[in-house]
């Protein structure tokens, strides 16, 4: 069995408060969990207005289908987030 972890670094600069943060974050976990079947969390950046970091994780007995998923999930994130994406990395445990 493995785990695909893709952790996401957001920065949201139209957001002028945490609600409009978690605003643009619900709208994200609520596409990802519903399309891919992935549990999404915000990991850090909890307190700042502009900047998250969010892990979406997913586990598979098999190798291939997890690497196709967390890609699927990868281009996903960037066409939602756009230019809110800074970074994104996806690691396999």
């Amino acid at each position: 069995m493995s785990i695909g972890l893709l952790t996401l670094e957001i920065h949201i600069p139209d957001a002028r408060s945490l609600k409009d943060k978690r605003q643009v974050l619900r709208s994200l976990k609520d596409k990802l969990r519903g399309r891919f079947n992935v549990a999404v969390a915000e990991l850090e950046h909890q307190d700042l207005w502009q900047r998250s970091v969010v892990g979406v994780v997913s586990i598979s007995s098999d190798d291939k289908h997890l690497e196709e998923s967390m890609r699927a999930v990868a281009e996903e994130s960037e066409r939602i987030l756009g230019r809110d994406l800074i970074g994104q990395e996806i690691e396999y445990i």
